[in-house]
């Protein structure tokens, strides 16, 4: 779950590398430097920018662009001065826009986050890990909250196997009522 961004990145990466890739997907190796350099070469939604030119101070030379047939480098002393001031310049716009980016995540985050607490000796159903089928259950239980190591961290034991004990967080527990007659 803290992974997010991450993850949306290996599915981006994962769909470019399929839709290169030969039937039997087995190329996928040979693909992966042009899927890079595409990913490097694209506007990130997140920075607005380039991240070659965050790398390099400067827009990448595609295949397809016009090059001229004899390329000089100039030598100016100021050159690395100049370059300097343009990446920190660039920098600087993309961390503005990666916290800007950040508080939206966080927002609409927090805008479906439940804060449950738990105390012990509270009766609870711990995720199931393994899930293979649709069909498969997907909370085990009950566990009791014998624990508490941290503020959102718990050891639980089972109710009726007293020897199965787990260290769980607080999103894989969901809170069970007793019901009183």
């Amino acid at each position: 779950m803290c992974n997010g961004q991450i993850e949306r990145f290996n599915s981006t990466m994962g769909a470019k590398i399929v839709a290169l890739s030969n039937d039997r997907k087995t190329d996928w190796d040979d693909q992966l430097p042009f899927v890079t350099f595409n990913y490097n070469t694209t506007v990130h939604s997140t920075t607005k920018t380039i991240p070659f030119a965050l790398m390099y101070g400067r827009a990448p030379v595609l295949p397809f662009d016009h090059q001229d047939p004899s390329v000089s480098l100039s030598q100016e002393p100021e050159h690395l001065i100049k370059l300097k001031t343009y990446l920190s310049s660039l920098t600087g716009q993309a961390t503005n826009n990666i916290i800007k980016n950040q508080s939206k995540y966080k927002q609409r985050y927090d805008l479906n986050r439940s804060n449950p607490s738990y105390k012990i000796d509270d009766l609870v159903l711990v995720k199931t890990l393994n899930t293979r089928h649709k069909f498969d259950i997907r909370h085990e239980g009950p566990f009791r909250i014998i624990q508490q190591l941290a503020s959102k961290t718990f050891i639980v034991e089972h109710t009726k196997k007293t020897t199965l004990r787990r260290q769980v967080t607080v999103d894989v527990i969901i809170r069970l009522f007793e019901r009183t007659l």
